[in-house]
């Protein structure tokens, strides 16, 4: 039964199983869904996942939605070939701790800037507010710095580089609607050097947000 991998362009969750998908190989049939035209309030979509959010796959009458549980199940259902989570126990375990620090952290302080530099119209911009959440997101990026040893986040590529690097691609993408928010001045050496190993990937043109290339 084909995997069928509902997407949306320009979501960090929905890149990050996309990445995932490439990495491991695994045949899939990709279904761009409209934030616009309202794909993701739609009856068959919310069977699927009533969060109405994406990304969501799906196998004949089995659906999954949760990017980080997503990546999970490919890793224990399609065994073969390259790994999401490599290494030891501890070394899986490492990996595991980084995607919900990803998540529980990062994510967040990216949040409170897209809501006030992509969802709120430039004239009731608070300039107070996106200065915070800048300070915020680099402060939280200060810390992603210090994890980064090698040249990726486990002891090779893996998930927590497939989740953290969309997050920091979303941020910089704000700099186009707003140039001195300057995050991609304001990266570390070592996380400078890994996002263009990331862009080096063979497979990083095919899953570039296809709105972003416009």
């Amino acid at each position: 039964m084909a995997l069928t991998f509902y997407y949306g362009s320009g979501s960090p969750y929905a890149w990050r199983v996309w990445l995932a998908l490439e990495h491991k190989g695994i045949p899939y049939e990709l279904k761009t869904v409209s934030f616009s035209a309202g794909d993701l309030t739609k009856p068959e979509y919310l069977a699927m996942n009533p969060r109405h959010k994406v990304p969501t796959i799906a196998e004949g009458d089995f659906s999954l939605y949760e990017s980080a549980a997503i990546l999970e199940y490919l890793e224990e259902q399609y065994s073969t070939g390259k790994v999401l989570f490599p290494g030891s126990v501890r070394h899986r375990a490492t990996i595991r701790r980084l995607v919900r620090e990803a998540d529980e952290y990062l994510a967040h302080a990216l949040e409170r800037l897209v809501d006030h530099v992509l969802f709120t119209k430039q004239e009731k911009w608070d300039l107070q507010e996106i200065a915070a959440g800048r300070k915020a997101f680099l402060e939280e990026l200060a810390i992603f710095e210090g994890y980064l040893r090698g040249d990726w986040f486990g002891v090779e590529l893996c998930a927590a580089d497939f989740t953290i690097f969309p997050i920091i691609a979303l941020c910089l993408r704000m700099e186009k609607k707003k140039p001195d928010l300057n995050v991609t001045g304001a990266l570390g050496p070592k996380i400078a050097a890994w996002m263009k190993r990331m862009q080096a990937l063979p497979y990083f043109d095919k899953t570039y947000p296809p709105h972003w290339k416009a």
